[in-house]
């Protein structure tokens, strides 16, 4: 100690004795005193003095009494319930606290600044002055800094010091006059006058090899086993170019390079055609001479497959003429002599005869087919008896098997399920952004009456209190668990008033444990206060807080009784909550909340109002198909609705001005005659498909019906997201072959039906010989083939051209969404049970019932009966032979032939595409590494929910994270072995026990941990509460030490439980009970109840930390429980789950037993520790799928390997918009992502088997293989691009921008989005992408055995051509 002047004298006091109280009540003052130190006043009070304060006051006088010696002892004792457990500290605060008592020289460093008259009359001391070394004041801080109290997962500098942050902050709460702690004032002056001395000792530090003071990890991390440095999870990744990761640049620097290669020969090529440019010229006018020669259609070999062009292959043998009708469409056209023998595939002709019978037999017996298909799905829905939901979030999106539910299930049935928290927020109603302080007198009286009403609300109809239902941890008759600052007013803000309440609330938040609420546990400031901010010192400035925090802790049960008790109280509160938001306005505050209850009935009222948005979306699709199905089957002789609207207009004012035409000799078409209404077209009334339309989007419904009923019945439960997603999934899927049907049916009727292009109308009921589709006779001729097919037949032919499509694109939807069975989450395992169902049995419905009803539609048109009402019928027309003929293509036909085709297949725009597309496939490659994994819960509610300001205070307010307790199971800890494994604050705990880990993982690696909070390790309190030292903690009777005392037996009749043991109590855990001695003791200690002269008691913080074994014999499990950091993102709680989980790993395999991890997120968030694995499981098979099924159904391993590679851009694509349109990777959007694989098909199946199903067998590297393969890709185009585009892509489209009127982001976000993002791309790779790399690349054809001879006989005899770049006839004047 340092000395001066004054220090040399024999010693001085400052003040010795006791002179009274402040008042009636407190603790008593010490007396000023300017003396010498007097010896003890008997040797009890000596012997107390060594043994608190040390051997140097053995001999020497002292400036206190025996009365004060005895008040040192107390205090210490109170201050050493939190501090013990680190000697350094306990050491320094005896020294310091001694010799400001009872230090010889205490007049030396202590200086009396004022006095005071006491309630005896005497003069006490009013205020000192203690002169302290900033040496030993901040190595004494760094002593006790570090120190937990487990029982609050908090700091012992949380109770002792205030949460002071340094020395000076400690020393300050330490000395501040307060009821519950020094009755004086105690200064700690900076500065120091030179005639006083300066109490300046050698510290204890924490880190001391001295046994006497050291201290262990947990309250020391300066003796903590360094763990290897581990960066936080969201780390940049270790393949970096400056901001940019190594893919990225790669990418970036590939494309880049591929770009310069494109331009460069573009360039090039441009240069070197200027050169060449006179010859092509030359070469150019001698085609155009060669062209304008006439030749018959027999030697037109431009624009077809197979021309005479072809003529040069070797080998090839020539084919007679009745041999020419097996080459397919248009083969005919060309001279056999000239024509290579085209490849034939059995599967394909088995599939098209097959395909054919049952095409023939639904429409020839209609209702026969309806009555049997009926039936089966009649049989199907009466599963529907057994339909039922499944809700439970852990049941949908946790795998039975599930590590986390299986935890989870092991935790509630050893400790009890997790409490069912109601929160509340509660902000200030300031207008400007930046909010105001909530804390006013005003709104704590407001506030305090809230809380008064619900502790008093009863629930309707049982009549249950928040008595009934809280968690009461001190038992049934201790008191509810409510964290609210109303619990530092002890709930009676009325003690108080405007000048004395913030006070107290410093107060208690700076010292909990001095304003303990009514359920006895320390109630620390970032449980109730939400954006403390802080001072420059970086104290936190309580009375600033933005938002207070109310936590009502409703115990949860696994008895459903006790479970429906609480959710009814929870439902009163919630009406309660609601109806007091207006009369909080008026106060001026707001405040947000969520009960028990709120969430699952805010996500039952978000599905009931997306039940709108699907029966919305059937409407716009219903009008879509009924307006558009009608349109392509047009008489060539009749008027449109908009040219007879045209023509009415035109003639009308004729009527009015009275002329008219007459003649004898003309003939007048009865359009051009005046009438007062319009004439309108009769195909209006007639050719609509209003019904069909109807009847093919029921087809949907029933599907989906029958899916439900059949696998209900096998007990396969729906979910939510079944119900949401499978209606838009098989509509989607439905319609698009509803198109492709009718679409081709007209095509038939084009060319075979009564006004077949070019043939004499034939009445329907004319006899005609049967299409020998299925013959295989090849010396059948040409002409004994009718030239007119009955409707069954057309309808027969439809489904035997299309169904190999519709076969195709089902096969691979049904298998790529059936392998979403093979993942283990339940949600995602019976959507894709439901969807395979659905979408299999809607091609089934669609192949016979529906085909039934194309028939007895087409019957019904060309007997010129009303859509709708077909009891009406027109009178038949005569029709005209001269009028003009027409190529009898739709619009969007017309310009993928007059236009795309021919642009399509320039070698540059091919370029082009190939260069674009992969300028798409890059970004979305680099966009896929910023996809976020999570499901932001506000998504799934309403908009206008309340629930959704709650998160979102959630977020901002809340300054804690959620409990994470590590369970530990098969430690015998009566054992010492058992017993170091677990505790942490013992010299002989192993380096890596559970206590131990946790507190490394908390101090080195926070970031990487997601750990905030000190961990309550129960076993080191339970055997610090064993410390004779403590001597209101563990006591027996003195007369018979085998009974122990009850909290309220007074102190003459009990004795420390361990006391006069050898040996005695120490920290080397050398004679601590192991044994039944242990069991015996820790049973009383979970039964002792927490209070302020003992706070390691158990009952209370650790009632439900340990589960014992049914005889009491030993621990079956107990848990650690610590805090997360508070959590803000969807990656901050998946994170914290990993590091949870990876904690638990590395314990387990350094102790040998098995430690887990659980808090209530992480069952979750569980399906994010495999999600992206989960991923590319489904997606690598998925393609794998298509692959198999495309290359086995089209023939070709070629074709397949281009359809899956376009699928999977397709895929990436949708995958890359969901990293920038902030769509996050969850079970919902792997849903979709597996959707989107098996729609993304339908974009290209049917353009692929067209373009199969077209050529001549010529080898790809056949040096005409590149126009064969063009004319293939323009002919595939032109056949079945419409009803792509208008059949698939403008269904989808007109479907999902339904979606864009929802309320629920869920679907906004994972439906609309997603599904925009995949339509669009689908269709540009399907119709762009697609044909340009089958064109390069596409394999040998195989020409269908679709007998079409007697349209090309007309043809030929009309002398017109069938090819995709010649213009159509009605283009000719353009």
């Amino acid at each position: 100690m340092a000395t001066t002047s004054r220090s040399q004298t024999a010693g001085v006091c400052a003040m010795r004795g006791s002179c009274g109280t402040k008042g009636w009540f407190g603790a008593t003052l010490p007396c000023p005193y300017d003396g010498p130190p007097e010896d003890s006043e008997d040797d009890a009070a000596r012997e107390m003095l060594v043994d608190i304060c040390g051997p140097q006051y053995v001999d020497t006088p002292v400036c206190c009494t025996s009365a004060q010696v005895k008040t040192l002892r107390d205090n210490i004792a109170r201050a050493e319930l939190m501090i013990a457990s680190c000697p350094a500290c306990k050491n320094n605060f005896r020294d310091l606290f001694c010799a400001f008592t009872c230090h010889p020289n205490q007049g030396t460093f202590v200086q009396v600044t004022s006095t005071q008259n006491t309630s005896t009359g005497q003069t006490g001391v009013k205020s000192v002055d203690f002169h302290v070394g900033s040496d030993f004041g901040r190595a004494f801080f760094d002593s006790c800094k570090d120190i937990k109290f487990g029982a609050t997962n908090g700091y012992a500098m949380d109770m002792i010091g205030g949460g002071a942050k340094n020395y000076t902050g400690f020393f300050k709460y330490l000395g501040d006059e307060k009821p519950v702690g020094s009755p004086f004032q105690i200064d700690f002056p900076t500065t120091h006058p030179p005639q006083l001395a300066i109490f300046d000792p050698e510290p204890r530090n924490c880190f001391d090899h001295d046994l006497s003071s050291r201290c262990t990890c947990i309250d020391c991390p300066d003796v903590c086993t360094i763990l290897p440095l581990l960066p936080p999870p969201d780390a940049a990744s270790a393949c970096c170019i400056g901001p940019i990761s190594c893919l990225t640049f790669s990418l970036t620097l590939i494309y880049g390079l591929v770009v310069a290669g494109f331009l460069g020969t573009l360039i090039f090529r441009k240069t070197r055609c200027g050169k060449d440019r006179k010859y092509e010229r030359v070469a150019l006018a001698t085609d155009a001479a060669s062209e304008q020669t006439p030749l018959s259609p027999r030697s037109r070999n431009r624009g077809l497959v197979g021309a005479s062009s072809l003529q040069y292959v070797d080998g090839d043998s020539v084919r007679s003429q009745s041999e020419s009708r097996h080459l397919g469409r248009g083969a005919s056209l060309l001279d056999p002599i000239d024509t290579v023998q085209p490849r034939h595939y059995r599967l394909n002709n088995f599939l098209r005869r097959s395909f054919f019978r049952l095409g023939l037999f639904a429409s020839e017996k209609p209702y026969l087919t309806l009555a049997l298909v009926f039936t089966a799905v009649g049989l199907l829905n009466i599963g529907w008896k057994n339909f039922e939901v499944e809700k439970d979030p852990v049941r949908l999106w946790v795998a039975p098997n599930s590590e986390s539910k299986i935890q989870k299930e092991y935790f509630d049935e050893h400790f009890g399920p997790f409490y069912r928290t109601q929160q509340i927020f509660i902000t200030s109603t300031s207008p400007s952004s930046e909010k105001e302080p909530v804390l006013s007198w005003d709104h704590l009286k407001f506030w305090a009456g809230v809380e008064k009403d619900i502790r008093a609300l009863e629930s309707v109809p049982n009549g249950y209190t928040l008595e009934d239902v809280c968690f009461k941890p001190a038992g049934p008759d201790g008191a509810c668990v409510v964290q609210s600052v109303m619990a530092w007013f002890e709930n009676d803000i009325d003690q108080y008033d405007p000048d004395t309440w913030a006070e107290r609330f410093v107060d208690c938040a700076n010292a909990p444990a001095e304003c303990l609420p009514d359920f006895q546990q320390p109630l620390m400031p970032q449980y109730v206060l939400g954006s403390v901010p802080l001072d420059p010192e970086n104290a936190s400035r309580f009375l600033d807080a933005k938002a207070l925090v109310v936590n009502y802790v409703v115990s949860d049960s696994l008895d459903t009784g006790i479970q429906e008790r609480a959710m009814e109280w929870e439902r009163t509160l919630r009406k309660y909550l609601l109806d007091m938001q207006g009369p909080a306005l008026e106060a001026g505050l707001k405040y947000t909340f969520s009960t028990g209850v709120s969430l699952e009935e805010e996500l039952n009222r978000s599905a009931n109002m997306d039940v709108r948005i699907v029966i919305l979306s059937y409407l716009a699709m219903f009008f879509y198909v009924s307006l558009t199905l009608g349109n392509g089957g047009a008489v060539r002789d009749e008027d449109g609705l908009f040219t007879a609207l045209k023509r009415w207009a035109v003639n009308l004012p004729k009527l009015l001005t009275g002329s008219s035409v007459s003649s004898s000799t003309h003939s007048i078409d009865s359009r051009n005659v005046p009438s007062l209404l319009p004439r309108l077209p009769r195909g209006l009334f007639t050719r609509s498909k209003v019904v069909l339309g109807l009847f093919g989007i029921s087809l949907v419904i029933v599907s989906v019906a029958s899916s439900v009923g059949f696998f209900s019945a096998i007990g396969v439960k729906v979910t939510l997201i079944i119900a949401e997603v499978i209606p838009f999934l098989v509509l989607a899927v439905g319609v698009d072959n509803v198109f492709i049907l009718v679409h081709e049916l007209d095509r038939q009727n084009q060319m075979h039906g009564p006004n077949a292009l070019g043939f004499s109308a034939i009445s329907p009921t004319s006899t005609v010989q049967r299409a020998q589709v299925e013959s295989t006779n090849e010396e059948s001729d040409t002409g004994s083939v009718p030239t007119y097919f009955s409707a069954e037949e057309r309808v027969a032919r439809t489904l035997a051209k299309m169904g190999p499509s519709i076969l195709l694109s089902t096969i691979t939807e049904t298998v790529a969404f059936a392998l979403g069975a093979l993942v283990p989450m339940p949600a995602v395992r019976n959507f894709a049970l439901y969807a395979a169902g659905s979408v299999l049995l809607n091609a089934f419905l669609q192949v016979t019932v529906f085909v039934s009803a194309l028939a007895l539609d087409l019957r019904r048109v060309e007997d010129n009966r009303v859509d709708c009402f077909p009891c009406l019928r027109f009178p038949p027309r005569i029709m005209l032979h001269d009028v003009p003929q027409s190529s009898g293509l739709g619009p969007v036909a017309k310009f993928i032939r007059r236009r795309y085709v021919p642009w399509l297949s320039k070698p540059f725009v091919k370029g082009f595409v190939l260069v674009g597309f992969l300028g798409i496939f890059v970004p979305s490659v680099i966009s896929i590494q910023h996809i976020q994994l999570g499901l932001d819960q506000k998504l799934a509610l309403p908009s206008e929910s309340y629930l959704v300001k709650y998160f979102e205070d959630l977020e901002k307010y809340l300054d804690i994270g959620p409990p994470v307790y590590f369970v530990s199971r098969d430690i015998d800890v009566a054992v010492r072995a058992g017993q170091q494994q677990l505790c942490g604050r013992f010299t002989t705990c192993e380096d890596f026990s559970l206590a131990n880990v946790l507190e490394s993982e908390r101090q080195q690696r926070r970031n990487s941990s997601f750990i905030a909070e000190p961990t309550a390790s129960w076993i080191d309190d339970y055997l610090h509460w064993l410390d004779p030292s403590k001597e209101y903690c563990c006591r027996v009777r003195k007369r018979n030490p085998t009974v122990f005392c009850r909290p309220t037996d007074p102190e003459r009749l009990c004795q420390p439980c361990f006391k006069d043991r050898e040996p005695t109590w120490n920290i080397t855990m050398n004679g601590l009970p192991e044994g039944e001695e242990f069991m015996k003791y820790l049973q009383q200690w979970l039964a002792s109840p927490t209070t302020e002269d003992c706070p390691l008691a158990g009952r209370t913080s650790y009632g439900a930390a340990l589960a014992l074994k049914e005889d009491g014999s030993g621990v079956e499990a107990s848990h650690f429980r610590t805090f997360h950091s508070p959590l803000r993102t969807q990656a901050d709680f998946i994170h914290s789950m990993e590091a949870a989980r990876r904690i638990s790993e590395d314990l387990s395999a350094k102790t040998g037993t098995p430690i887990f991890p659980y808090s209530i997120h992480y069952v979750y968030f569980d399906q994010y520790l495999r999600i992206i694995g989960i991923t590319k499981e489904l997606l690598g098979l998925g393609l794998a799928s298509v692959l198999m099924v495309t290359a086995l159904l089209l023939g070709s391993w070629r074709t397949g390997l281009i359809v899956t590679g376009v699928v999977g851009l397709t895929i990436v694509s949708v995958m890359g918009v969901m990293g920038v349109w902030g769509i996050n990777l969850n079970a919902v959007s792997l849903v979709n992502l597996v959707i989107s694989l098996g729609i993304a098909v339908e974009f290209c199946a049917h353009v692929a088997r067209a373009f199969m199903n077209i050529g001549s067998g010529l080898p790809v590297d056949h040096p005409s293989g590149q126009k064969e393969r063009d004319e293939r890709m323009g002919i595939a185009l032109v056949d079945v691009g419409p009803s792509v585009l208008s059949g698939i892509t403008f269904t989808k489209l007109i479907g999902m921008s339904v979606l864009a009127l929802t309320r629920s982001k869920l679907l906004e976000v994972y439906y609309f989005r997603m599904w925009l993002t995949l339509i669009i791309s689908g269709a540009l790779h399907g119709l762009v992408l697609l044909p340009v790399v089958l064109s390069l690349a596409g394999g040998a054809g195989f020409p269908t055995q679709e007998i079409d001879e007697e349209w090309v006989s007309n043809v030929i005899r009309n002398d017109y051509e069938y090819a995709p770049f010649i213009a159509d006839d009605d283009s000719a004047s353009d």
